[in-house]
């Protein structure tokens, strides 16, 4: 239940003595010490509002006068470094309860993180705010930082003396739509992809993103920087090595700790690997790895480095915020020497990753486990693949009696690639699409039966030409399989970056941040509940847009889509369902699953062994129980949720505007009419913002860190018979194999950059945790939280229990890797299993 305000129980004793008619309030300010800012000083005020006590005039909580900070105490907070302060307040005795504070930052220039401030009340009681939050200096903002008590209020239930604070800070961080936007600013906005091309040159145009039936696409943050003088619809942006350059409000950026971490990781491999190798192809040398063996050699055998580019440090210098910053960055590159590990993938054998088994094994337990579906139409539409094709591997069973028993199941990388493939072929490389079908075998492996690699034709209506591949183990038959293998991983890769990970985690997650902190007020349970499930997200999509999805950056120079990724994954958006985004749906649309309210999950699934979506069952029920059981807390019945004016508005801000070109399909959103909508939607946010991107992101370098299993694009086509390419296959299959994925440079580009993202950072916070302890007052959801964590931990025993079965063939696999993509790793406290750890899930999609 909620916590009520107890007016009228001051301690008169406590602090120094009080004037007759007023009370004496203690309290306590606690800042965190990041290197290169001032901490506040004596210039630095607070003011206590009433929750109790309304002032007529202003129709606001009582306020009370001026209070300054007194000393300044070295203290720590968990592993964090703080500084705590004392301050007095004199209040007149009517005053009531406080139930929010203002602060005015009076330093001139820098800004500090504010903690948490803590009010001593008689008889034992205390009131808590916290904060974790930055605040400006008065002279930028123009205007007092306020907080509010740590009490959660449905709209309707707030207290008199809070309503208008309440709407007013609401108003505030709507903003006004106009301006370009400053780095103090607290203002949430939504804007279009429009910051990804350069018009003013032509290598670098790029569509804009979102707002057309063309280009559909989920909003970003406003932030309202110039646009380009060619088309008036560009945003304009400083282009370098490392980009910094970009608003978006000050409490959706990385703290200073994880961002010096981040931009080391990120030194360390372009100084190691990619600079390296952009001087090799400088001076003419070669440019492809000879063999295998050499790649495995010089991608996981060269001795760390310690030694920083000079070019590398002074575009980072330039860059970063801070001299301090710079310096940690300097300090942690030359502390920690690195070397690209050893991926899992051929961790326990060098050649297992070649094996059929381990090809279809990873489309359920790989880095990538969300595209497989079960087969339902054969042959698939324009397939030249007939049932003669591949009677002979179906154990006896016709193709109709296999589809019968949900036991034929395809990887289509094929409708929404065919169109782009002529000019995604301009590019210098060679795709196909690609349609991979499977059969499930008898001990519960998949086995890839065949697959299908197309063009589009030279003849008009849509033709197409295709080639078939049989699985085959010795001969020519058996290096063409092994290359269409190939094709089809590179289809798949392609499609896990900037679907499964950026567009389907990433990208989507981003309007309903904007939207929470638009229209659910700080004291809303709704956006307590969330605010851990956005930590970070806009900071790491704004550095994508700025290094890795822009024009020229990492992605198109990595993945064979090249110029035309992000439109591809606009034409992909323009299908996608928030609705279907749940575990338990996404498994039924695929046909992975059938309904079934008798089974955990209510779906029976057609394969058992598939560890992405059994694990990832126990994920999904162990986060709707919980959002069950908070909302059930705050709404008692049906007509709460519908008449929760802010919750409506926050809804209508998501689908309107934050996902507005996906409002015309009544199926892509629930009504938030009733707690059941309310706990289905609040789930499924939660779940892609948390497991499904762990399932997609934090594998990547355990299985793509050996980049022939996971190769980005393709050089050259499958040779066809009688072909001289054919005799270069035939006469040296590996070297064919090298020349016809990416290049030594392209590789170790790609390589560095999964190698970052599949680290854990060492302020993590993990599903089931909370930064701090007194994110609520709320005794019974402390209750609720625990009983989260306690579930939590019980997944990760069933976890390990399943890795262990022998049965369970696709848990690890050929290769021997374990599937822990989906255990939760609660125990793991402010990330101190930090790296590349292939197992926890993060509350958030933090990097």
């Amino acid at each position: 239940m909620q916590m009520p305000f107890c007016p009228k129980l001051w301690d008169r004793s406590a602090g120094p003595a009080a004037q007759a008619g007023s009370v004496v309030i203690n309290g306590m300010v606690v800042v965190a010490n990041h290197f290169g800012l001032s901490a506040p000083g004596k210039s630095t005020t607070l003011r206590l509002f009433s929750g109790t006590e309304v002032d007529h005039e202003t129709r606001k909580g009582k306020l009370s006068a001026e209070a300054a900070l007194r000393g300044g105490k070295k203290t720590k907070h968990g592993k964090a470094s703080t500084t705590t302060y004392q301050v007095t307040f004199m209040v007149d005795v009517e005053f009531g309860t406080p139930g929010a504070f203002v602060v005015k930052n009076g330093n001139r220039n820098d800004q500090f993180f504010l903690r948490h401030v803590h009010l001593d009340l008689a008889e034992d009681r205390s009131i808590h705010f916290d904060c974790n939050s930055w605040v400006y200096p008065y002279k930028k903002t123009s205007s007092d930082r306020l907080f509010f008590i740590n009490t959660s209020y449905l709209p309707e239930k707030t207290p008199e003396a809070l309503r208008l604070l309440r709407e007013e800070e609401l108003r505030s961080l709507r903003g006004n739509g106009r301006g370009e936007r400053k780095d103090w600013e607290r203002v949430y906005d939504f804007d279009y992809y429009n910051d990804l091309g350069n018009p003013d040159d032509d290598d670098h145009v790029r569509p804009v993103l979102g707002g057309t039936r063309t280009h559909p696409y989920p909003r970003r943050c406003r932030t309202g920087r110039p646009l380009s003088k060619a088309d008036g619809v560009t945003e304009t942006r400083k282009h370098k090595l490392i980009n910094l350059d970009f608003y978006i409000p000050p409490d959706e950026r990385f703290s200073p700790g994880k961002l010096a971490e981040v931009l080391a990781m990120g030194v360390q491999a372009v100084t190691h690997f990619v600079v390296p190798e952009a001087r090799s192809i400088f001076h003419g040398d070669v440019v492809n790895f000879k063999s295998l063996d050499q790649l495995r050699g010089d991608l996981y055998g060269k001795p760390p480095q310690p030694a920083a580019d000079v070019r590398v440090m002074d575009e980072l210098k330039s860059s970063v915020p801070s001299q301090k910053t710079y310096k940690q960055v300097s300090k942690m590159v030359k502390e920690t020497p690195v070397k690209f590990p050893t991926p899992q993938v051929i961790q326990h054998d060098k050649e297992a990753w070649r094996s059929d088994e381990e090809f279809a094994r990873e489309m359920l337990a790989g880095l990538n486990p969300v595209v497989i579906k079960r087969l339902e139409v054969f042959p698939p539409k324009k397939s030249t693949i007939t049932p003669e094709h591949i009677l002979e591997q179906l154990q006896g069973l016709t193709v109709e009696q296999a589809m019968d028993q949900k036991r034929m199941y395809i990887l289509d990388h094929h409708d929404y690639l065919m169109p782009y493939l002529r000019r995604i072929n301009t590019l210098g490389v060679c795709i196909y699409a690609s349609r991979t079908l499977l059969f499930l075998k008898d001990d519960g492996a998949l086995k890839p039966v065949a697959i299908e690699l197309s063009l589009p034709s030279d003849g008009v209506g849509g033709s197409e030409i295709s080639r078939f591949f049989c699985p085959a183990s010795q001969g020519t038959d058996a290096h063409l399989w092994q290359l269409a293998k190939t094709h089809v991983s590179v289809n798949d890769s392609g499609y896990h970056q900037l679907i499964s990970h950026w567009l389907f985690t990433h990208a989507t997650v981003e309007p309903f941040i904007i939207a929470t902190r638009r229209q659910l007020s700080a004291m809303h349970p709704i956006h307590k509940l969330l605010d851990p499930h956005f930590k970070d997200n806009m900071q790491i999509n704004t550095l994508a847009r700025s290094i890795l999805l822009n024009a020229g950056g990492l992605l198109e120079k990595t993945l064979y889509p090249g110029k035309y990724a992000m439109e591809m994954s606009s034409d992909i958006y323009a299908h996608w369902r928030f609705t279907e985004q749940s575990l338990p749906n996404d498994l039924i649309k695929r046909g992975m699953a059938s309904k079934n309210p008798r089974e955990r999950g209510g779906v029976s699934l057609h394969i058992e062994d598939y560890p992405y979506a059994v694990d990832g069952l126990d994920v999904w029920l162990a986060i709707e129980g919980w959002v069950r059981a908070y909302c059930e807390h705050f709404y008692h019945t049906d007509a709460a949720v519908a008449s929760d004016a802010e919750l409506q508005s926050w809804w209508d801000d998501v689908r309107h505007v934050g996902h507005g070109d996906r409002q015309g399909d009544p199926a892509c959103w629930l009504e938030l009419d009733t707690v059941a909508n309310l706990v289905e939607s609040l789930s499924t946010l939660i779940w892609t913002a948390s497991a499904l991107h762990a399932a997609v992101n934090f594998g990547q370098y355990g299985y793509a860190g050996f980049p022939p299993n996971r190769p980005t694009r393709c050089r050259r086509f499958v040779p066809q018979p009688g072909s001289p390419e054919m005799t270069q296959l035939e006469a040296d299959p590996e070297r064919f194999f090298l020349e016809m994925v990416p290049d030594r440079f392209t590789t170790t580009l790609g390589l560095a950059l999964i190698e970052v993202l599949s680290n854990h950072t060492s302020d993590e916070v993990y599903l089931g945790q909370r930064a701090t302890s007194t994110w609520t007052d709320d005794g019974e959801v402390l209750l609720l939280l625990d009983q989260f964590r306690d579930e939590l931990r019980r997944v990760e025993k069933r976890v390990e229990e399943r890795n262990k079965d022998p049965r369970l063939n696709n848990r690890r696999g050929p290769v021997r890797v374990p599937y822990t993509l989906l255990f939760p790793d609660v125990g793991n406290v402010a990330g101190q299993e930090k790296g590349i750890t292939g197992k926890g899930i993060p509350n958030s999609v933090s990097i």
